[in-house]
């Protein structure tokens, strides 16, 4: 089916969801140039803004046909370009990524040299990866390798952080003003920091120029491509984008397609300057956007249509960038092609007010009408939020490919200023990524990795013992067949979770420490708050906010399987520990009479049973004061969130079976819905248990909720779906989404998947092709509970 409201949309979308995914080896070659050139004649945060601005200088310019906005990360659409300085991939990493059967990326044959004879020798030695990999110590390592924590910066750099509103405001001839007249007021005789406050501001200068440089070169493009055309609507299309990069970005942008555009240009130069974990999106795009819309319209220049067809150009401009290319943990950890660029739409204004706008409805029939992938589109409900939004949102979201999501900005609001945010920048927050919370262009919140917490109390039943490998990595804390009762089994679990966290946070402070020093990111402490009055890069702490989140992950299996041992070894007594870890070591094989037990016979969290919840509410504090207000090495705090991504899958692969009746190597439960099949008494006792968790006490929460589309049909559906919504945040839940399909539907696409190549479904924070998802997780997705009113 073709989908975009304009002829000019519908080509452009076909072009964006037809395209291979390709790596584009123009970033790797460009920058290898640039140290070649500039390395060892300056300081570390000025190269990397010269090799910043080499490439801004000398990548190739794309302008699609019958686009409006210009730029792409890559060299055309769905090109992924490399960033060896980061990670450098081996020859074997290229091959796999082009051979492989899901999220591929092709790779030609001349790519593949260059790689091997320019790139590879090169990099060897001066990339994060290496130097992460050869400072962390083993215990880390076998960690990390057990699948005990995942490592975000292990091939990508830290991320998640969100624009502000200082661009749309200033342009980079502006910032370049604003870092001079704070290099002007450096104190050489009384400030011992001077000279790096000063290197930092240099860099920062020259990243203003490398992306003034971007918008001429592309003006001059446009121009040259009109000046070659005899198609009059061609030509005029481009003088249009022309004149607006003549404005943005060197200029604050004046119009609503300017503003569009400025965003576009900060976009791509953040997400080419650094892999930044992917995440980068445009905060409150609607409150952004609509002073412009609604001066355009005052002043005749624009209409709503006309906005629609510009809205919906850009969100082709998400879809044409692929998540840079992930191999091993770190792409089991978050296996797609998704960015996970997000953008937050209603929620309140920054003096409290209701925030729904026109722009806020032209996103929502935006994302309506184009049904993309990218961006994933989110809708923030208040009090203040009308109820026709809020269906509007409903009515989307049940056609069933998983957009948008639900958030709750009191929540929110609340969430950040218990992390000591002030009352004016909590109001300007939100989410990225999947769930994760922070104030829009002033704060550096960055994603460190996922704790699989399910293991660690595998790891426990062990005694230290990782029985996947029959290595020590835990504590001993006894044989737990010895254990009198279930607050021994708890004290024991909790030390070992208190030991893996010590040695994830020793693991972080090393990594943070190596980004610092060798991988300043000028550009972005250009656009977020406070790294130019600071004097001071983003990585070395310059943003007026620095935050660290560890995600954990498992909260369903972690409950249920605390409560199986809690409710029938030492409560009820109906069989003792160790005849439940021969059961799990058969994999429940033979013992059958356990396993019914465990799975039918024993309470359950997501059912609004205080036995199973309290029990939720304990590992939940326990993991809270493991991690919450500790130190990070550049002058932050750490955090905890609760989301998944794909990594609930790879969690469970290298786990045994658990003591809930889980089978060995089956996913974990993800983020913080109900394991599968347990959740039994409908949807509002869902929200009522997991609502009994303090959301505010976290930087994001993830639910997912299973319906038939037959349950949400009519308007009596779309209500109860609206209902359940505003129920659960007056309850102070964080996120809710939905998957709204039929059972059937998904298991005939497995078997025919060719039929199905344009079924959408919600995964974790993010939606996705099925026909992209690993087995495992297709079964995992199927396997959810279908809920009903």
């Amino acid at each position: 089916m073709e989908r975009g409201s304009f002829e000019r949309t519908r080509k452009l979308r076909k072009q964006s969801t037809e395209a291979q995914p390709y790596i584009s080896i123009e970033r790797a070659v460009l920058m290898t140039e640039a140290y070649k050139k500039f390395e060892g004649s300056v300081e570390t945060p000025i190269l990397r803004a010269k090799a910043f601005k080499y490439y801004m200088e000398n990548r190739s310019l794309c302008i699609n046909e019958n686009e409006l906005i210009v730029g792409e990360k890559g060299d055309g659409p769905q090109g992924a370009p490399t960033y060896p300085d980061q990670c450098c991939h081996s020859l074997e990493d290229m091959r796999v990524m082009n051979d492989r059967e899901l999220v591929n990326f092709k790779v030609s044959e001349e790519d593949m040299k260059i790689q091997e004879e320019l790139i590879i020798p090169f990099w060897k030695g001066r990339q994060i990866r290496n130097r992460i990999i050869s400072s962390v110590d083993q215990e880390w390592l076998d960690c990390y390798e057990a699948g005990m924590f995942t490592e975000f910066m292990e091939q990508r750099a830290p991320g998640h952080t969100v624009g502000g509103n200082s661009f749309y405001n200033l342009g980079f001839l502006d910032f370049k003003k604003k870092i001079e007249d704070r290099i002007a007021r450096l104190d050489f005789v009384n400030d011992v920091d001077a000279y790096n406050k000063k290197t930092d501001l240099d860099a920062m200068a020259i990243a203003c120029d490398a992306m003034i440089i971007y918008g001429k070169r592309y003006a001059e493009k446009a121009r040259e491509m009109a000046a070659q055309t005899d198609d009059p609507q061609r030509k005029a299309d481009l003088l249009l984008i022309a004149e607006n990069c003549d404005v943005v970005p060197a200029h604050k942008p004046q119009t609503f397609h300017q503003a569009l555009q400025m965003y576009w240009f900060v976009h791509v130069g953040v997400t080419t300057e650094l892999n930044i974990w992917d995440a980068y999106s445009p905060g409150r795009l609607d409150q952004h956007l609509n002073p412009f819309y609604e001066k355009d319209v005052e002043d005749g220049v624009l209409d709503r249509e006309k906005a629609q067809e510009l809205m919906e150009c850009f969100w082709v401009k998400f879809n044409n960038q692929p998540a840079p290319p992930k191999v091993g943990i770190t792409l089991k950890e978050s296996a797609t092609y998704t960015d996970f660029a997000n953008i937050n739409t209603g929620g309140i204004t920054p003096d409290g007010q209701n925030g729904v706008n026109e722009v806020s409805y032209i996103i929502l029939d935006t994302m309506d009408e184009m049904k993309l992938l990218q961006p994933s589109s989110n809708v923030q409900i208040s009090r203040k939020t009308p109820q026709k939004f809020l269906k509007r949102a409903c009515e989307i979201s049940r056609k069933g490919w998983g957009q948008p999501a639900f958030y709750n900005t009191d929540a929110i609001v609340q969430e950040l200023l218990e992390a000591g945010k002030t009352l004016a920048d909590a109001r300007c927050g939100g989410s990225s990524g999947c769930v994760e919370t922070g104030c829009f262009g002033k704060e550096a919140y960055v994603l460190t990795g996922y704790m699989n917490i399910p293991k660690i109390l595998e790891i426990t039943l062990y005694n230290g013992i990782d029985p996947q490998t029959g290595k020590k990595i835990g504590l001993e804390t006894g044989d737990p067949r010895s254990f009198m009762s279930y607050d021994e089994l708890f004290e024991a679990f909790s030390k070992q979770l208190n030991h893996f966290i010590d040695i994830k946070m020793k693991g972080n402070s090393i990594i943070e420490n190596i980004y610092a020093k060798h991988a300043p990111a000028p550009l972005i402490s250009v656009i977020v708050d406070d790294c130019i009055e600071k004097a001071m890069d983003y990585q070395r702490g310059g943003a007026r906010y620095n935050t660290r989140y560890i995600q954990g992950v498992g909260t369903g299996t972690i409950t249920d399987s605390l409560s199986a041992i809690k409710y029938n070894v030492f409560d009820k007594k109906k069989f003792d520990m160790g005849t439940l870890l021969d059961a799990m070591d058969a994999n429940f094989e033979g013992y059958e009479n356990i396993l019914n037990m465990v799975k039918n016979k024993t309470p359950k969290y997501g059912n609004d049973d205080d036995y199973a919840d309290d029990i939720m509410k304990s590992v939940f504090k326990l993991y809270y004061d493991a991690i919450t207000d500790r130190p990070t090495a550049t002058g932050g705090k750490y955090r905890i969130n609760m989301l998944p991504t794909t990594c609930h899958v790879y969690f469970g692969e290298v786990m045994n079976a658990s003591p809930n009746g889980r089978l060995a190597h089956v996913p974990v439960s993800e983020g913080i819905s109900p394991e599968k099949g347990g959740d039994t008494n409908g949807p509002t006792a869902v929200i009522k248990s997991c609502a009994k968790m303090d959301h505010l006490k976290t930087g994001g929460t993830l639910l997912n909720q299973r319906f038939a589309p037959s349950v949400v049909v009519g308007e009596e559906g779309l209500d109860n779906m609206a209902s359940l919504i505003r129920s659960y945040f007056n309850m102070d839940g964080h996120h809710i989404q939905f998957n709204v399909f039929d059972r059937n539907v998904l298991l005939e696409a497995q078997k025919n998947p060719d039929d199905y190549k344009d079924l959408i479904v919600r995964v974790a924070g993010y939606s996705d092709h099925f026909n992209n998802l690993s087995r495992a997780l297709q079964d995992e997705i199927i396997n959810r509970t279908e809920q009903t009113f």
